[in-house]
């Protein structure tokens, strides 16, 4: 039997299920170098942006340099937020998410100064760095995963299992985006230099950086830069895919490239893989040899309601309305704004929400291209949405559960292992948003989950009170035992005759009072 480095030695794919082929229309966007927009006169900051909670540092009057840490915290998955430029913090209050719910978050509102004034940067040579060294750079410089997830990358970087294959994730397989197209089209070498600190900190066998075949510059860009590479000869190659949707997810890639299927409900790591994106491996080189924060990040703009669509170096923090404005922005009556592509990404309900980490494209449609929401119908069970799911999935099921309200059943077909692509809901004859769905009802057994865990942590609590005045009880009783001992054992002879006269005495006051209470009670 073959071992999973001898696959990957003969170059063979794998065929993934599922999936479909939309018009993929990135010619709006690629076509120009990227660019940069004007700065933002005011910057939206939500905290924390990836992890769990976290302690400001900063209040409000504060001026700010662009770099500087706004937060810390002590959890392994808190990663900082750093301020996108300079200026002055103005207010500290819940904003509007960046979010198909528009809930608000907590917000740092920094005023720019305009000067947009560097912090002091802590750049290092790479030979001068140990390995704990250089993760607790990546992650004090808040790096995130690029594609999407924003999952913290020091916690892969220093996984708890040995990894075999790193797979680089360039696929970009979404209609419209372009983003990490023309990063590796003009900063491939960058990227190779942060895939040398990966294959540093990992030491993996393989390195694998996976492309769809309708990326030809880019494909040409990485393949020139794995030439000039100093990484071992035979340890790191560009694979070409064939261009589907959604190929880029990270389990389907596995199976791709590896033909190995990632179980239900497990990680990645469990196999020895790791993914990670090319943006990351950018953002990981620029932490750790220049002391740069994730405070920027490639954004495409595209849509034909865009003047002037392409790709954009945004600073995280940055309006979506400013980003709008800057680049010819002509809305219609009912003009949907799209955090993300077509096919996964949600519609706001207000522009003035932030570009966050895990932000790749603001997508303005015009109604000829996207098309009004059409009515939904009957499900004809016609089973396309089972086909094309590339999870393996039935669609179907879900669908019925989640609409009935049994979430619990839902849960029982794998809902957790939906990664909501959106090719269910793009085959169905029936116009039926699959998709929004099974978002509800993932929202709703999350809530369950987060209620039963605060319940828990409140009986917990309780326990522990009634536990501690037990404890407090005893060790009072246990003090005046010992206080009365000492007394006695320091009384003289005289001293405890008296004492038992006095008590004989108060004995005898109280026996007639009890024999005057039984007679009452007879």
């Amino acid at each position: 039997m073959l071992t999973l480095l001898d696959q990957l030695d003969k170059g063979t794919l794998w065929r993934s299920p599922g999936g479909i082929h939309p018009p993929e229309v990135k010619s709006l966007s690629n076509t120009t170098p990227i660019g940069q927009l004007p700065l933002a006169s005011t910057f939206l900051v939500p905290v924390p942006q990836v992890g769990e909670n976290c302690t400001l540092i900063v209040k409000v009057g504060d001026k700010v340099l662009k770099g500087a840490p706004l937060t810390q915290g002590t959890s392994i998955w808190h990663l900082p937020v750093h301020a996108p430029t300079s200026g002055t913090i103005v207010a500290i209050e819940p904003r509007i998410s960046n979010h198909a719910s528009a809930l608000p978050v907590n917000t740092c509102v920094i005023k720019a100064d305009g000067n947009d004034t560097w912090c002091e940067l802590a750049k290092s040579e790479l030979e001068n760095l140990s390995n704990p060294q250089m993760i607790d750079k990546i992650r004090s410089a808040g790096i995130a995963g690029m594609g999407g997830a924003a999952f913290p990358s020091h916690i892969k970087l220093n996984p708890v299992s040995e990894i075999d294959v790193v797979i680089i994730n360039g696929v970009e397989c979404e209609p419209y985006i372009s983003a990490d197209d023309r990063l590796m089209r003009e900063y491939s070498h960058d990227i190779l230099a942060g895939i040398g600190i990966i294959h540093r900190l990992l030491t993996p066998k393989r390195i694998i950086i996976a492309i769809e075949d309708n990326k030809l510059e880019a494909i040409n860009a990485m393949q020139t830069a794995v030439m000039q590479s100093t990484l071992p000869a035979g340890c790191i190659r560009v694979t070409v895919i064939p261009t589907k949707y959604p190929s880029g997810g990270e389990k389907q890639l596995i199976q791709i490239i590896t033909g190995r299927e990632v179980p239900s409900g497990a990680i990645p790591a469990k196999l020895g893989i790791v993914v990670h994106n090319v943006g990351t491996a950018f953002a990981i080189y620029q932490a750790v040899t220049q002391g740069k924060p994730l405070i920027e990040r490639v954004v495409t703009v595209t849509g034909n309601n865009v003047g002037k669509p392409g790709n954009y170096w945004l600073p995280i923090g940055t309006p979506v309305e400013h980003v709008l404005a800057t680049t010819a922005f002509t809305p219609e009556p009912e003009q949907k704004v799209i955090i993300g592509g077509p096919m996964m990404g949600h519609a706001l309900a207000n522009i003035q929400v932030p570009i966050l980490k895990g932000t790749n494209c603001i997508l303005v449609p015009s109604s000829q291209e996207i098309g009004t929401t059409p009515e939904e119908k009957a499900c004809i069970r016609c089973g396309e949405c089972a086909i094309a799911c590339p999870a393996l999935l039935l669609p179907q099921q879900l669908f019925w559960h989640a609409k009935a309200g049994e979430y619990d059943k839902a849960a029982s077909f794998n809902l957790k292992d939906c990664i909501e692509c959106g090719c269910c809901s793009y085959v169905c004859p029936s116009d039926i948003p699959l998709v929004e769905y099974y978002r509800i009802a993932k929202s709703a057994l999350k809530h369950s989950a987060d209620e039963k865990q605060q319940a828990e942590r409140a009986k917990q609590r309780f326990d522990a009170r009634l536990m501690r005045l037990e404890e407090e009880k005893i060790a009072r009783e246990t003090k005046a035992k010992e206080a009365a001992e000492r007394r006695q054992a320091t009384m003289t002879g005289t001293d405890k005759n008296a004492v038992a006269e006095a008590m004989a005495r108060i004995a005898a006051k109280k026996l007639p009072q009890r024999n005057h209470q039984m007679q009452r009670q007879a």
